[in-house]
């Protein structure tokens, strides 16, 4: 998916609704213990539910990676009923990797080609070979750690150089020379709402991933208000917030009211 199409989608929608699947095997409801594939049965659940009101979802690899073979392989199917179901949805893989340019060619790869997802969320701090062979793919993003909202942040991205800048601003402004506004989004948590006007104005015109909205205390509002450009420019990802908004059998319900609201808000900030 391009800017453009991704841009169509959000003026249609009326929503920069991102849906994380952190679906943690832990949290899933009893009745779907029971099912041969839970996290499957709970992803187009959650999927079906929120689709009217987003337009991407995030899979955290974490929570696949963790239950092995078989978690991945629900992971796979996961993707594959979203490009299905739902082809004008972004999908992006949470994955934070990071490696030199031969393992990077191959994870890219893997995610490009083989699972088919349409972004990457990235750690740049390794250096352009590591980023740039997700750079070589038409229509698919890097996407970028810039400024987290983890509570340890501040024990790197937050440090001044001798030159004045925090790290997070010269990963900034150096990572822009690798790629483009069409290639490349940064992630920006939304605790972290204070900075985002400084992050809007050293990259105008990327797309921003903005975690940390619902559970992690962020609030939409402000984020709309020092993170939006003229074309929106943001994809604000909820997750526990919505994907556990109820933990019963009526959990898909509850997370469709649940992005139901937070586009209706979404709407009244693209107004």
């Amino acid at each position: 998916m391009n800017a453009q199409q991704l841009y169509e989608q959000i003026r249609r929608k009326k929503s920069f609704l991102c849906v994380g699947l952190d679906s943690d095997i832990n949290k899933l409801p009893a009745h779907l213990q029971r099912y041969q594939h839970p996290l499957l049965a709970f992803n187009k659940a959650i999927v079906d539910a929120t689709a009217p009101y987003s337009v991407a979802c995030k899979p955290n690899l974490a929570f696949y990676e963790a239950c092995g073979a078989h978690g991945w392989a629900q992971l796979e199917e996961t993707v594959r009923y979203v490009r299905r179901r739902y082809p004008d949805m972004l999908i992006i893989a949470d994955a934070k990797r990071g490696d030199i340019g031969n393992t990077s060619r191959l994870y890219a790869e893997a995610f490009f080609k083989t699972m088919d997802v349409d972004a990457v969320t990235l750690s740049p701090y390794m250096g352009r070979d590591t980023v740039q062979p997700f750079l070589e793919y038409p229509g698919r993003w890097a996407v970028l750690l810039a400024l987290t909202s983890n509570p340890s942040a501040s024990d790197f991205e937050l440090t001044v150089g001798a030159d004045g800048k925090m790290l997070y601003e010269r990963v900034l402004e150096t990572s822009m020379q690798w790629g483009t506004p069409s290639n490349t989004m940064y992630v920006v948590g939304a605790t972290q709402a204070d900075m985002l006007a400084n992050v809007r104005r050293i990259a105008p015109n990327h797309f921003l991933l903005v975690p940390g909205v619902g559970e992690q205390g962020g609030s939409l509002r402000e984020v709309a208000r020092s993170g939006m450009n003229s074309r929106c420019g943001l994809l604000v990802s909820s997750s526990r917030a919505i994907i556990f908004a109820d933990g019963g059998e009526n959990f898909a319900a509850a997370a469709g009211s649940k992005a139901r609201e937070m586009q209706e808000q979404m709407a009244a900030c693209l107004r």
